[in-house]
Formats: C-alpha cells, structure tokens, sequence
C-alpha cells in the first residue's frame, strides 16, 4: 500500500510539472514604438519591413520607418543565425519578431538567432517564401511549350513527314 501511494504522489508530481510547461505564458505581443519600455524583457515585436540593409557580415531590418527614424531594427548576424535566404524578400511585409529587446545605442533592437523567432504574417511557409524554387527554363524560340524533349525518340508520325 505504501509503494502505490509513492507511486501516485510520483504520478501527480510529474503531471504537474508538464502542465506548468505546456501553461507557461505566452510572450507579450507589442508594436515597435513601445519596445523601448521593454528592454531585458522577452516579448513579441510586430510592425512592417520599411528597410532591408545587407552588408557583408550582418542584415537589418528596420521596421515600420527607414533608418535613422526607425523606431525598431532586427539585426541577422550571418553565420550565427539559421536564417537563410533572400531577406529583400521580406521588405514591405509584417512580421512578428520574438526574442530579448536589447538596447543598442538607445534603440530596441532583438537579433535574430532562429527562424523559429520570425513570423511573417499572411505566410505559411517561411522556408519557402525566403527561398522559392527557379523557375522553369522557357522554351527555345519557336518551340512549343508542350514540345517533347529533343533526345527523344521519333514517333512513327514524326518518320512520315
């Protein structure tokens, strides 16, 4: 009786510790002129790509204004980041940037570690977005689109002509 009694107190503690883990709150969402009030802190920042500036060893993204008058900037830092791909793309889109707002030379700024950070809204599939597929090589001129390969084989109707 003793050892089931252990045996649930057990059970219970450590369905109590995975419901504080799935209960934790989630990140306070704020647009990015109020990110100043929130340095050291952990929130969510959301506003519009104004600006992307790529230089050679670090990406900005300044929202909502262009640098100097933006109130907010999401600095990549390549090679330290997972992220991956054509940041222009992002220009003129909102997103939702999480992580620490940090305080660089009097402006909020959170650096981008993870694509798991960045939310493009309306965009489903950030892989894709930032790195959409070439496209098909057009057609010689003067071949149709829906020509055969040209190492393939002659067709019987092809012979008679």
């Amino acid at each position: 009786m003793k050892i089931c009694f252990l045996i649930l107190a057990a059970f219970a503690f450590a369905v109590e510790l995975s419901a504080q883990e799935t209960n934790s709150p989630a990140t306070l969402k704020i647009g990015t002129a109020d990110a100043a009030n929130y340095y050291d802190k952990e929130m969510t920042v959301t506003g519009k790509v104004a600006q992307v500036t790529i230089r050679p060893s670090v990406t900005f993204l300044n929202l909502d204004k262009k640098y100097p008058a933006s109130p907010f900037e999401v600095v990549i830092f390549h090679g330290k980041s997972s992220f991956y791909g054509d940041a222009n793309a992002l220009r003129g889109k909102s997103i939702e940037i999480r992580g620490k707002i940090k305080n660089y030379h009097d402006k909020p700024e959170i650096v981008l570690d993870s694509t798991n950070q960045l939310t493009v809204l309306g965009v489903t599939n950030l892989s894709l977005f930032l790195n959409p597929p070439a496209p098909s090589p057009a057609p010689a001129p003067g071949v149709p689109a829906n020509a055969s390969p040209t190492n393939s084989v002659p067709s019987a109707a092809d012979q008679i002509l």
